[in-house]
C-alpha cells in the first residue's frame, strides 16, 4: 500500500490531487503541531486535551484548504460546502482515535516526546483520512 501512494505521487491519475492533500496536509500538520505546542506549553493543558483541540481546528482549515486547492475540478460549493465540512468532519473524527491512540501510546509507552510523537500519529493516520476523504467528502 505505501509502495503505491509513493508511486501514485509521482506519477498516475490522481497525482496532481494526491500531491496537492499532502501538501496541504504537511501545512496544517504543521499548524496542528503549532497549535498543541501552544496548547500544552503555553496554556498547560494535558497532551492529549491539547491534541484533541488542535486536531478539530485542523480538521476545518484542512477542509477549506483542500476544497479550494487540491479537489477544485470537483469543489463542494453552496451548501454543499458545509454537507462536505460535516462529512470530512465525520471522516477526520474517525481518524482521531487512531491519531490520539497512536500519540499515547508512543508518548507513555515509547516515552517519545509529544511533538515527535504527534508528527509520526499524523502521518499514520494521513492515508487513511486520504482515502476516505477523496471517496466520501469530495466523491472521487
Amino acid at each position: 500500500m505505501l509502495r503505491g501512494f509513493l508511486r501514485n505521487l509521482h506519477s498516475g491519475p490522481l497525482a496532481l490531487q494526491l500531491r496537492r492533500f499532502v501538501v496541504v496536509g504537511a501545512a496544517t500538520a504543521g499548524v496542528q503541531m503549532l497549535l498543541l505546542w501552544l496548547f500544552v506549553d503555553i496554556s498547560g493543558l494535558y497532551y492529549l486535551v491539547g491534541a484533541l483541540f488542535s486536531i478539530e481546528i485542523t480538521i476545518v482549515l484542512s477542509y477549506v484548504l483542500n476544497n479550494a486547492w487540491t479537489f477544485q475540478a470537483t469543489p463542494n460549493t453552496g451548501v454543499e460546502f458545509f454537507y462536505g465540512l460535516v462529512r470530512t468532519n465525520v471522516v477526520r473524527g474517525t481518524a482521531i482515535p487512531i491519531q490520539i491512540g497512536i500519540l499515547y501510546g508512543l508518548v507513555e509507552w515509547l516515552s517519545l516526546f509529544y511533538l515527535v510523537a504527534n508528527a509520526v500519529a499524523i502521518l499514520l493516520s494521513g492515508v487513511y483520512r486520504y482515502v476516505l476523504d477523496a471517496k466520501w467528502t469530495w466523491g472521487q
